[in-house]
């Protein structure tokens, strides 16, 4: 696999399911729709290992658009995304993220949201 240029370290995996559409993230042990359970890279390697699981797991189907983001952790170890389309997809599906599937992560959607 090539070398990333310049990706901006820390980062997780992001995809979508692709049976249900739901944003996901890449785990130590699989998939999650919890963004702080996601596997963060720290380094070059770590980055590429999460990039070909990521290839492995559209192969088999299971997810599509699968793409590296560049991330801030919080002081409680949480990933949050730097950009707003990227902390948005995992506030989501909902703006509203006392409703839905991401109610379960309000907590984590209040503090990414400042």
């Amino acid at each position: 696999m090539p070398a990333l240029k310049n990706m901006p370290l820390p980062a997780i995996l992001v995809a979508n399911d692709l049976r249900d559409g739901d944003v996901v993230f890449r785990a130590a042990d699989g998939w999650t729709r919890d963004p702080r359970a996601a596997a963060i890279a720290r380094d070059d390697e770590a980055a590429q290992a999460l990039e070909r699981a990521g290839a492995a797991a559209t192969a088999r189907q299971e997810i599509v658009d699968a793409y590296l983001i560049d991330v801030d952790i919080r002081s409680d170890g949480a990933p949050v995304p730097r950009h707003f389309r990227e902390r948005f997809k995992t506030l989501g599906p909902s703006v509203r993220p006392d409703l839905g599937k991401q109610a379960e992560f309000v907590g984590y959607a209040r503090a990414a949201a400042e």
